[in-house]
């Protein structure tokens, strides 16, 4: 069976430099982000790191050759550990000690190199307010905002390396992202300082992005407002908000309205209220006024005899379009009794001949 010396393609007396620059190789060649998806790949650099860890460990190397090969049988797996008395057990047979340890050690146990890279960030969500008028909230606009976003730096393409360059492996962590401190049977992982659990590191920066790969940019976007939108409400528009990290997704972006408001309507859901004035005689005696629309059209109402002030008349369809469904809500006419501040002489002698002819008490409930 091959050895540790034969899975990094060197002989045993190999020094320790010919011994990092057999992996460097192997590790470059075998790395899973250079073969997504190839399991044998995969498995490939996981014996090529085991190889590693022990070789390049002075004392373990030690160990190894004085118990590992003889004869030209392959020397214990690097993995499996020897109490004496009990035969061997290997660290698989319990399964993921990075979970069964993790707790302890806050998230860092496991076996030498089992620590995982950053994982992806998404991106950040943007909110940003566009301001409408009361009519065209009801009529709903095409328009554009800008929006101040992080993007990929257009000189390097986001790599962060300066054009004709390009990230290499780390030489601190040979690409795991992480380096281990051995601690007796086990090894505690932390990403690596130099490339901060990439596995990458940019040797020549950018000198547009200073090597972060990411440029603060103003984009405009444009943004569909439907009609019958309210103050508040919020439209998404999706993947145009902040970069994400470590190759996660985009956020998203909200563009909120912000509606002035009518000195006419009122907006109650998807129908509008307007305050209709009315004179005492109108109310009386009824009578048919006009009453205009948020639409620019005039509609005819008719008062019966004897409205009391505060009725609600209700115009079907001349509300606001609704946004969930078809049509529109209705155009709501509140009766306002309209009292002159000043009466003209003979209107003063018609009121006053008015009171003598009215027997009617409208307080009369109230002493009931």
């Amino acid at each position: 069976m091959a050895t540790l010396y034969d899975t990094l393609g060197v002989k045993k007396g190999a020094s320790p430099g010919e011994i990092k620059k057999a992996y460097r190789k192997l590790a470059a060649k075998y790395h899973p982000d250079k073969n997504p998806g190839d399991a044998s790949a995969e498995e490939k650099f996981k014996d090529v790191q085991a190889a590693y860890d022990v070789l390049s460990d002075p004392e373990k190397r030690k160990q190894y050759d004085r118990f590992g090969a003889t004869n030209g049988r392959r020397g214990p797996d690097p993995r499996d550990f020897n109490f004496g008395g009990g035969g061997n057990f290997t660290i698989n047979d319990l399964g993921d000690l990075g979970d069964l340890f993790g707790g302890l050690f806050g998230g860092r146990a496991g076996r030498a190199g089992g620590a995982r890279r950053r994982q992806p960030e998404r991106g950040a969500d943007i909110e940003v307010e566009v301001k409408l008028s009361f009519e065209d909230s009801l009529r709903g606009l095409e328009t554009k905002i800008p929006v101040e976003v992080t993007t990929a730096c257009r000189e390097c393409g986001g790599t962060g390396a300066e054009p004709g360059t390009s990230p290499v492996i780390c030489p601190e962590c040979h690409g795991r992202g992480v380096v281990a401190e051995s601690q007796g049977l086990f090894a505690l992982s932390e990403p690596c300082p130099r490339c901060r659990g990439n596995g990458t590191v940019v040797e020549k920066p950018c000198r547009k992005c200073n090597g972060s790969g990411r440029e603060r940019r103003t984009k405009r976007y444009t943004v569909k407002i439907p009609a019958g939108v309210k103050d508040g409400t919020r439209i998404r528009l999706k993947g145009k908000g902040e970069l994400g990290g470590d190759g996660g997704a985009t956020g998203d972006l909200f563009v909120v309205t912000r509606v002035e408001p009518s000195k006419l309507f009122q907006r109650r859901d998807a129908d509008l209220v307007i305050e209709v004035p009315v004179t005492y005689a109108e109310a009386a005696l009824g009578a048919t006024v006009e009453v205009p629309t948020p639409y620019g059209e005039r509609v005819s109402l008719k008062v019966s005899a004897g409205t009391q002030d505060g009725r609600q008349l209700r115009i079907r369809g001349h509300g606001a379009p609704k946004l969930a469904g078809n049509g529109k809500g209705d155009l709501i006419a509140r009766l306002r009794l309209s009292v002159p501040k000043k009466l003209t002489k003979k209107q003063r002698e018609a009121l006053e001949e008015l009171q003598k002819l009215s027997h009617d008490d409208p307080r009369e409930a109230l002493f009931s």
